[in-house]
């Protein structure tokens, strides 16, 4: 123990160096003690049982509520028993280039890539699609809430279940963007729901994420009671890559995140804008798709 203010005047015990502190051998330096090894592992619990202590005091003010229907739920980020048992999760069998899913396997056994009617008559421009849920009258709700009730604290466990959907796609992107919204009806909305999901999704899987490398200089009617003609039209041209982020672009893989996919019209038009600005390939992640019966 250091002595200070000794009546001797002198720092320490006899025999120690001024150097040295009690307990060490010669040339043993501080982070060599077992108590010094032992601090990192110290500071990690402390951070983690204060992590765990916000998220209980969170937890109890704001309690945590299942993301479809506003049940209590038992995390944050989470869906009730009834929400989950109701969603519809896209799994293959499925088209390999749009993701549609089928109702059983068309080539059982052969384990080769199978395309749907509509891929095979006119391939879509982007290489691979895949989507997290069915779009109906379930999911519909966790939509609507998460587009247009401000329900954003949702974006992360969304994000979660598109990394899931779509592991390879995610792997082998070089750059993770999303689907813009028009200027005025950001203004409106005061959020991007697809920018939270792919800012979400790039930050999880550690790839590089760019929310602003599309911008959509035109605004567009509503698509919702659109043919599939009439949407393709609607959006073409629509989309263009932001002056001076084509250089990031060029002869990389894009990983185009979208909420919705219903025709494909939208992430077609804005995968011919990145595929003419010179990206390698365009691929799609989307939280829902609507699917033909």
């Amino acid at each position: 123990m250091w002595n200070h203010g000794s009546e001797t005047g002198t720092e320490g015990s006899p025999g120690e160096s001024p150097g040295e502190s009690p307990g060490e051998s010669p040339g043993e330096s501080p982070g060599d003690r077992p108590e010094e090894r032992a601090r990192p592992w110290a500071g990690a619990f402390w951070s983690s049982a204060v992590r765990r202590s916000l998220r209980s005091t969170v937890d109890l003010l704001l309690p945590p509520r299942c993301l479809s229907c506003g049940a209590l739920v038992d995390r944050q980020g989470a869906l009730c028993v009834t929400c989950w048992s109701g969603m519809t999760f896209v799994s293959d069998p499925q088209c390999a280039r749009c993701g549609l899913p089928f109702d059983h396997d068309p080539a059982p056994g052969l384990g080769r890539e199978m395309h749907c009617g509509a891929c095979l008559r006119e391939p879509p421009p982007y290489d691979r699609a895949r989507a997290v849920l069915r779009y109906d009258d379930a999911s519909r709700r966790l939509v609507l809430g998460f587009k247009h009730a401000d329900r954003t604290e949702a974006a992360a466990t969304f994000a979660a279940w598109m990394a899931r959907a779509a592991p390879q796609l995610v792997a082998d992107s070089a750059v993770i963007a999303p689907v813009p919204l028009h200027w005025r009806r950001l203004f409106g909305r005061r959020y991007n729901q697809s920018a939270l999901l792919s800012q979400a999704l790039a930050a999880q899987s550690g790839r590089p994420g760019l929310p602003d490398l599309l911008v959509r200089h035109r605004a567009t009617p509503s698509q919702g009671r659109l043919s599939a003609t009439q949407r393709r039209r609607n959006v073409a041209g629509v989309f263009a890559v932001r002056a001076g982020h084509a250089e990031v672009l060029r002869g990389r893989r894009l990983l185009l995140v979208d909420d919705v996919m219903t025709t494909g019209a939208t992430v077609g038009a804005c995968a011919r804008a990145a595929l003419a600005a010179g990206a390698q390939a365009v691929d799609v992640v989307v939280l829902a798709r609507a699917v033909r019966d």
